[in-house]
């Protein structure tokens, strides 16, 4: 059995792969664990994952507080804000499929957008928090 936050990043990253909004707005599947160098901007990024122990007396199971990166070099914030809307929309309450976990739910807890000074670009951020529990 696969560890289920393994399992919630591959289910993520299968929506916003087939999700034709998000993919117009970045030109392509541009969705990365870790970027290559060179990369077109805009795109997408996982970033941490914070894993706890979500088990009660009687059922087991995790949460999943995990962060997608939107990366942007447009002109403005815009770029950055209508990503981070589109991704928000899109996996906000999504019923996602996972092998051997079943997502009890994937819920947007926060998002934001910012300059980077450092790297000259729009960083957006979205945390989401995911339960799951082992498939019966």
């Amino acid at each position: 059995m696969t560890a289920p936050a393994a399992e919630v990043q591959k289910a993520i990253h299968a929506a916003l792969s087939a999700d034709t909004g998000v993919l117009a707005l970045l030109g392509s599947a541009r969705i990365y664990d870790h970027a290559p160098p060179d990369v077109s901007f805009p795109y997408i990024t996982f970033g941490r994952t914070s894993i706890y122990d979500w088990s009660t007396g009687t059922e087991s199971g995790t949460e999943q507080l995990l962060t997608l990166h939107v990366w942007s070099k447009g002109r403005g914030k815009k770029e950055a804000h209508v990503l981070v809307e589109a991704i928000g929309q899109r996996l906000n309450d999504a019923e996602l499929a996972l092998e051997g976990h079943a997502l009890v739910n994937l819920r947007l807890e926060y998002s934001e957008v910012r300059f980077d000074e450092d790297q000259s670009v729009h960083h957006g951020l979205l945390r989401f928090r995911a339960v799951t529990e082992p498939s019966a």
